[in-house]
């Protein structure tokens, strides 16, 4: 027997959320296409149909209270751990541990897997995150490791990490990161502490991070957009901590550690270039600039005595400023190719602090009294003109040059 029932077609996917300022541009220029004849009123119909407006529920109140409520959570268990938990023999302590970190990890990707609230799915992942460094730190006093091995944070850091990289998921991607920028940090520091160390580690810092953005850029972006964060910062930092006067020193602690923070940078830098090739290698690129020009500034030591500022002391401040000023360029230009405000916003902030930290360490000891602040002031207004003149020349050309892409930013789901 012929079926001759007619063909089912399959339901129209729900419509798609996007911010109402979106959502106004989307049905704008809808509208243009129609009167233009480009699309018809049934297909300007149907393509308005698949988006609605909604604003985004990361700034609900519900939101902030289940990741503020885990992260109280998270760390209250870290804490118990670091207590010791004394009521409770090592097995039990673990075991305890354990069974809470595989209910948050296993309940957040079964929430996931129905679809259920992103706030609430984002709170149990993050719940995991922490967790998963309960267990790290229950399980070394269990085995008799001290509790403030910078080995046990970098453990963290790659179980939060595989965790986000398996599930794509924010919440423990946040936790690998800050876990993992700690550890860069403490592991070398751990045998010796000096200021040119610092410096090489903040610019060393800076070229991972922007070797993973390039190349997690078109594969995980909410992931690119973060390591990018990262690197800018590190990079104004960088810069920052070399150019203060006397935090240098004869050079680097070198250890294996730090050689080998270093080595993981190239590498990255390489891959980067490899897989990227053309306008994108040039991020990890800059950032080795800033390297070599912060391990430069951190290694030329005029001394910390402000009373007494001579040439040497002039030369060095006008040249950290104007390379300060050349990074806070270059930061603002990738924050405008790469739609990333964060970027720009935080090299304007660095360049007004960093403005002003150089004007009181060179003027003040020869200029006092009113007009200091009037020293500064013209050195940040003409700072702020020469940043905002080069900001507008930058968008007007990208504007000529067509609408950068937009990086989607991801959450949990």
């Amino acid at each position: 027997m012929t079926d001759t029932s007619p063909p089912t077609t399959a339901p129209p996917p729900a419509p798609r959320a996007v911010a109402p300022r979106q959502h106004a541009w989307l049905r704008g220029e809808i509208a243009t296409w129609t009167a233009e004849g480009i699309l018809t009123e049934e297909q300007a119909a149907l393509l308005s149909s698949r988006y609605r407006a909604e604003r985004h529920a990361r700034v609900g109140v519900g939101r902030v209270l289940l990741h503020l409520g885990a992260g109280f959570v998270g760390v209250g268990l870290v804490w118990l751990v670091a207590a010791n938990l004394d009521q409770l023999s090592p097995a039990a302590r673990f075991a305890t541990v354990a069974a809470l970190w595989l209910a948050f990890l296993v309940g957040g990707e079964a929430l996931a897997a129905r679809r259920a609230s992103p706030p609430l799915v984002g709170a149990l992942r993050l719940l995991a995150a922490l967790g998963a460094g309960a267990l790290v730190f229950q399980a070394a006093q269990s085995l008799q490791v001290p509790a403030y091995e910078p080995r046990l944070v970098g453990l963290w850091s790659v179980a939060a990490l595989l965790h986000a990289y398996t599930t794509r998921a924010h919440a423990p991607f946040l936790v690998g990161v800050a876990t993992g920028v700690t550890w860069w940090f403490m592991q070398p520091l751990w045998d010796a502490q000096d200021g040119t160390t610092v410096v090489v580690l903040l610019g060393g810092g800076a070229v991972l991070a922007a070797a993973l953005a390039v190349l997690h850029d078109g594969w995980v972006d909410a992931f690119a957009w973060t390591w990018r964060t990262v690197a800018g910062g590190a990079a104004l930092l960088a810069l920052f901590v070399a150019a203060i006067p006397g935090s240098g020193g004869d050079g680097p602690a070198w250890s294996t550690w730090l050689v080998m923070a270093l080595a993981l940078a190239a590498v990255a830098t390489v891959a980067a270039a490899v897989v990227r090739r053309g306008a994108p290698a040039l991020e990890p690129v800059g950032a080795l600039a800033v390297l070599l020009v912060a391990g430069a500034l951190s290694l030329w030591d005029t001394g910390a005595d402000t009373s007494d500022v001579d040439g040497a002391d002039w030369a060095r401040a006008a040249i950290s400023i104007l390379a300060y000023a050349v990074l806070a360029v270059a930061v603002v230009t990738v924050g405008t190719v790469r739609d990333h405000p964060t970027l720009t916003w935080m090299a304007m902030l660095g360049l007004v602090v960093f403005t002003t930290f150089q004007s009181f360490a060179v003027f003040a000891p020869i200029v006092t009294g009113a007009w200091l602040f009037v020293v500064l002031g013209t050195v940040i207004l003409g700072t702020g003109f020469l940043f905002d003149r080069a900001r507008r020349e930058l968008a007007q050309a990208l504007d000529a040059a067509g609408p950068a892409p937009t990086t989607p930013k991801e959450t949990d789901r």
